[in-house]
């Protein structure tokens, strides 16, 4: 896309003022932080209080009204449906099928504009009737845009059938008449209402010839004296040649009939029929395609576009789409006559008439404020093939480049950045790495939330951002003491080293208090355990205890050992550990063999060894009553087992 040919507007941020003092500021994917700092311009020293506020100025503030988020809502649908059905239809079908895929899109729009509609009526506010009328206005000029588009590049009508879809357009944008026909119908006497004549005048202009016919008989019925002009203007129009949709004459046939048509108008008109009647003189002549008196009635028409179609009906009516440039230029021309310029609004229609997709999408980036009219416009004209030729010089094409954008400034709110993730996956250049940037800032603030990103990253194989999300969440929970859930997300995360130290807060927890918290996650770690040794020892721990609640006492004994000899456990457990089996070995009968109570004694004197190497006990006398408790203990152990091994092996 080229550069912009105008400078863009200046924010101004309240209470903050550049020239006296030196902005800070702070850029984030789609807000930025602004504050004064103590310092003047540049060669003033002297520091002086400013401002004490700290502003967000957001890149799309759009997101935040009510109304556009129905918009960027529904729309997610269509566009998701879209991608999904690309390649399912081909030739006419598929141009079917887009058409309408525009239509939906249109017809969200126009629900949109409805709502802010009402809520400016309902408004008791100034300021937000102000804001939702100025809703209904972009609502509706988008509607008009994205219509026109749809009729001139994604159904491509052909010669006909194009006239029939823009005089449809009109009248579906400029609908002052239906007020003036309800103005007219409810009055005593039609025929005598002062805008009875407009209102015939806008039905021509528009080609609703049949309401104009009947709005004419009521003059015939009214004035005798007018009854012959009437049928024979009645009969004019009745005669006018239109392609319809059920015809199946060609455009030859059309022509040949047309020119017949127009002769006969020429011919009453020439021989003075309406002359005593201006009114109906000045029908005829709209009929006959008189620019000058066509543009007499540019009060009734609005606008140029109206001025436009009412010309090509009534002067090219089998012009082709290849050719409406050829009539646009000069009817904007025509309209305006030099007393005004046009709006941004006519420059977008302009060049949609002049086939000029390119400068469409530019000016409607320019003229509009946020990029989701211009994201789905391309990306439907994308589908259609029509943006092959438009790639931009830094990588990606147009489509993805605006599907970029929009979805970026999604990402700042707080719950539509769920729509964002399905255009990002639908750009296949740049979607992923826009993806994993825009998903890592995203403020986790709840579980739920972290879950919902999780399961994201983890459909998309995003693993660094999944491990990210993760230790964020532990490193949560471990803030909150909330061991259980951190030892989750580690797991989740895969993280052995914090694994380890969450497992070391459960043991530390377990000296002091003397009881696990979170068994049933302890309970069930299954192959997770796997992860770090220390997360092994402590379900293996775990498992220990209930093996001896189950008075499972060998295979309690046997774990406790395997645990003690394989060295998993923390040498400042050990003792725990020997303390453990003390009761065991109480028990009546003899549960540690002699060489299991051998290797019990031989990890007691490494720890009573290693005690000089560790900070000194904090409590001397009653270390060393428990380590004479132990050895007692064990001593007794083994005479038991000696005593019992042989008599066994005497037996």
């Amino acid at each position: 896309m080229e550069e912009l040919d105008i400078e863009p507007a200046v924010t101004l941020i309240p209470e903050v003022n550049s020239d006296k003092k030196q902005l800070c500021f702070e850029w984030g994917p789609g807000e930025m932080l602004v504050c004064e700092t103590l310092f003047g311009p540049a060669g003033c020293k002297e520091k002086t209080p400013g401002c004490p506020y700290v502003y967000i100025v957001r890149k799309d503030q759009d997101v935040y009204s009510q109304t556009l988020r129905k918009l960027f809502n529904e729309s997610h649908g269509i566009f998701v449906g879209l991608q999904k059905d690309e390649k399912e239809k081909v030739g006419k079908s598929r141009t079917a099928q887009l058409v309408r895929a525009s239509k939906s899109y249109r017809s969200v729009i126009r629900a949109c504009m409805e709502d802010s509609h009402q809520m400016a009526i309902t408004t008791q506010d100034p300021v937000m009737h102000m804001h939702h009328s100025t809703q209904v206005s972009i609502l509706s000029a988008m509607e008009l845009i994205w219509n026109l588009c749809e009729i001139i590049f994604i159904e491509a009508a052909p010669a006909g059938p194009l006239l029939r879809h823009l005089l449809d357009w009109v009248r579906l944008h400029v609908c002052d008449v239906d007020n003036l026909v309800c103005d007219v119908l409810r009055s005593e006497n039609p025929a005598k209402h002062e805008n009875f004549w407009n209102v015939i005048t806008i039905f021509v202009l528009q080609g609703r010839m049949d309401e104009a016919r009947q709005l004419l008989s009521k003059e015939a019925n009214t004035n005798p004296t007018s009854v012959g002009m009437c049928r024979i203007l009645d009969e004019l129009m009745k005669k006018m040649p239109v392609l319809s949709p059920s015809n199946t004459q060609t455009l030859t046939e059309m022509e040949l009939k047309w020119q017949h048509w127009h002769e006969e108008c020429q011919r009453f008109l020439d021989d003075g029929t309406f002359a005593s009647h201006p009114h109906m003189e000045t029908l005829c002549k709209i009929l006959l395609g008189d620019e000058n008196t066509i543009l007499e009635k540019k009060d009734l028409m609005t606008t140029w576009y109206h001025f436009l179609v009412t010309r090509l009906l009534y002067c090219h009516p089998t012009v082709k789409h290849v050719e409406l440039h050829l009539y646009a230029q000069s009817s904007l021309d025509l309209f305006l006559g030099g007393e005004s310029s046009p709006e941004p609004l006519d420059s977008i229609l302009l060049a949609a008439f002049e086939f000029d997709i390119h400068q469409v999408i530019k000016e409607c980036s320019i003229a509009l404020s946020n990029w989701w009219f211009v994201a789905h416009l391309t990306d439907l004209l994308d589908h259609c093939n029509l943006l092959q030729s438009h790639n931009l010089y830094f990588g990606s094409n147009m489509r993805e480049y605006l599907l970029l954008e929009y979805a970026s400034g999604l990402f700042s709110h707080h719950s539509l950045w769920q729509l964002a993730v399905d255009y990002f996956d639908h750009c296949p250049e740049y979607g992923r790495a826009y993806l994993e940037h825009h998903i890592e800032r995203i403020p986790l603030d709840t579980e739920h939330k972290a879950l919902k990103v999780l399961r994201i990253c983890e459909q998309r194989m995003m693993s660094e951002q999944v491990r990210s999300i993760c230790k964020i969440m532990a490193m949560k929970a471990v803030r909150n003491n909330r061991l259980g859930s951190a030892l989750s997300w580690s797991i989740r995360a895969k993280d052995a080293a914090f694994a380890t130290l969450i497992s070391d807060r459960f043991l530390k927890e377990y000296r002091e208090r003397g009881s696990f918290s979170d068994l049933d996650l302890i309970d069930n770690l299954g192959s997770s355990m796997l992860i770090s040794d220390r997360l092994t020892f402590l379900g293996k721990y775990r498992e220990f205890h209930r093996l001896y609640s189950e008075k499972q006492f060998f295979a309690a004994a046997k774990l406790l050992l395997m645990l003690m000899t394989a060295r998993i456990a923390p040498c400042s457990f050990w003792m725990t550990l020997l303390t453990d089996a003390l009761p065991l070995m109480e028990q009546k009968e003899v549960i540690f063999s002699a060489d299991q109570t051998y290797e019990l004694m031989r990890c007691l004197e490494d720890v009573t060894a290693a005690e000089p190497e560790n900070q000194k006990l904090q409590d001397e006398d009653t270390e060393t009553m428990k380590v004479e408790m132990l050895r007692l203990s064990l001593a007794r152990n083994l005479a038991r087992a000696i005593i019992q091994e042989g008599t066994l092996e005497e037996s």
